[in-house]
């Protein structure tokens, strides 16, 4: 999975830098290039890596205990 993600990490930095090489060079067509490595950094990278990071921890470490913070408030 990490080997897919660092593959994937240089294809979209190197589409917005062939992206920005067209857009000094020809002109708007650079748009599209940096356009879809943003959608593909927000809908793809961005899922993967999250899903790689947190797929063996307790969901439940990282919720607010609001019972807890209540307790605390009431003693003081």
């Amino acid at each position: 999975m990490i080997h897919i993600i660092r593959l994937l990490l240089v294809a979209i930095f190197g589409l917005i830098a062939y992206g920005y090489y067209l857009k000094e060079t020809v002109g708007k067509i650079g748009d599209k290039y940096v356009g879809i490595a943003v959608l593909i950094i927000t809908f793809v990278f961005l899922p993967l890596f999250i899903y790689h990071r947190y797929k063996n921890k307790k969901l439940s470490d990282f919720q607010i205990d609001m019972d807890k913070i209540r307790e605390k408030a009431k003693d003081l």
